[in-house]
């Protein structure tokens, strides 16, 4: 992570899950629920957390093969049924867009989280009003670490990502994409990077949580 200052954000552009949202106990019981019923060892939280990283049109090909589209419907069914009573903000997500809508700050999410299931707990959560644009998967030809979501992400804006745009986010694909469009990635979780985890994308800061990510701002 550099030691040089980096000017106030023009724009930040956040991911959603477990960055602004905790739903890793949703996510793990999604992806349970598909292992249930393929016969497959099921995850804990911890493995989860490791290992769900991309889109689903991405990684559940890998997971299942030819099955990958029945494996999705069965994570959907579970995951419509659910996700919206676990939905809960992480400790000063809350506040800290507050104060970034007060200082004109241009905001959006872009998520692997579908584009129309992300827009249901933005709206939600009452946070519709909050940001510009919200991007999930699918919405663009290619997902997220690809640049295309971040293209929308900020085409509400005359912006372009290097015009002090932060990419706000948990997981190295937060952190890839940031890299690939030349926003500033930020990396926002409690466990402080490893000094070789993230060696071909490293991030510009580091915060433990969103009220830390606040006080850098």
């Amino acid at each position: 992570m550099s030691d040089v200052p980096l000017p106030p954000p023009r724009a930040v552009i956040f991911d959603w899950d477990n960055t602004l949202v905790d739903t890793w106990p949703t996510i793990t019981r999604c992806y349970n629920s598909v292992f249930t019923a393929f016969g497959m060892t099921h995850w804990t939280e911890e493995e989860t957390r490791a290992r769900a990283h991309g889109s689903l049109r991405d990684a559940f090909p890998v997971l299942f093969g030819t099955r990958w589209e029945e494996a999705r419907e069965v994570f959907y069914g579970t995951f419509s049924a659910c996700h919206l009573e676990a939905l809960r903000p992480v400790d000063g997500a809350a506040e800290l867009l507050r104060d970034l809508v007060a200082r004109g700050v241009y905001l959006a999410v872009v998520s692997n989280k579908t584009g129309a299931a992300l827009r249901a707990e933005v709206r939600h959560l009452g946070w519709d009003p909050i940001f510009a644009k919200v991007v999930g998967a699918t919405d663009a030809a290619r997902d997220k670490p690809a640049p295309d979501p971040v293209t929308i992400a900020l085409s509400g804006a005359a912006l372009r990502p290097e015009d002090a745009v932060w990419f706000v986010g948990d997981t190295v694909v937060d952190l890839q994409c940031a890299h690939a469009t030349g926003c500033i990635p930020v990396l926002v979780r409690a466990q402080e990077p490893a000094p070789d985890e993230f060696l071909a994308y490293p991030p510009r800061l580091y915060a433990r949580n969103c009220r830390a990510l606040g006080a850098l701002m």
